[in-house]
């Protein structure tokens, strides 16, 4: 049985989907500083050059080649711009179940791109993968990664009360960690509507796109961080260390 899913490359009208590149590095250390992605995810803050260097060249391929899922840099069609990250994780390869976090780069939002480039990653897995189960996190209060969920065609499953941790900033700008409830949504092949392209309403509203809880680009322990690195109290880590949820983030 196949444990490792293959190195590909997905196109919507507007996006492609492809592995991380070293070149992608400047873009991502900028998204993941906005402070939305440090509010819902549990991603290192600052962010910083280092960071997405692991991120871009070490880690978002390992994750596809040691089993766990796979992630993809979403892209303009058009300009290439690095638009945004879907990622594949907690792989189960004997139910054919995994988990989908995103994060969307601050001028990208409310295009619509969040829920484009999730559902033509569901369609893949389900149809080319042979999956069976699409699942995703958003925390309580993560709004705008909830109207992602239901543009996808996700179905809301029930609430893990108190179940992850979110950050919220102080007047004084430092971040503050706060347990928050997390939404769990399901998506099955039959969700999806037969349309193909599926595409038709872009729009997400304001910030689509970040989940709650994915931690992005950090391989190994920080020596600023509590423990060495954040873990969301009630996600298991991953082998690099680090907790990664879906809307989370």
């Amino acid at each position: 049985m196949t444990t490792t899913f293959p190195d590909v490359t997905i196109s919507t009208d507007r996006l492609v989907l492809r592995p991380f590149e070293e070149e992608d590095v400047t873009a991502l250390a900028e998204m993941m500083n906005d402070e939305h992605v440090t509010a819902w995810t549990s991603v290192p803050h600052p962010y910083t050059y280092a960071d997405a260097v692991t991120w871009a060249t070490r880690t978002a391929h390992t994750e596809r080649t040691e089993g766990r899922g796979i992630v993809f840099a979403v892209t303009e069609f058009l300009t290439q711009r690095l638009v945004g990250i879907v990622h594949l994780q907690d792989t189960d390869w004997r139910t054919r179940a995994t988990e989908v976090g995103y994060v969307t780069a601050p001028w990208a939002r409310g295009e619509g791109y969040a829920s484009e480039s999730v559902r033509a990653v569901a369609r893949w897995l389900f149809t080319d993968q042979g999956f069976e189960r699409l699942e995703l996190r958003t925390a309580a209060d993560n709004t705008a990664s909830q109207q992602v969920a239901q543009k996808t065609g996700c179905i809301s499953e029930g609430v893990l009360r108190n179940a992850c941790i979110v950050r919220t900033q102080n007047p004084d700008g430092s971040w503050a960690d706060t347990r928050s409830d997390l939404i769990v949504w399901g998506l099955v092949p039959e969700d999806l509507d037969e349309d193909e392209d599926g595409y038709s309403d872009y729009s997400d509203g304001y910030g689509d796109g970040y989940s709650d809880g994915y931690s992005v680009g950090y391989a190994e322990p920080r020596d600023d961080a509590p423990d060495g690195y954040r873990i969301p109290t009630a996600r298991a880590n991953d082998a690099n260390g680090y907790a990664i949820f879906s809307d989370r983030n």
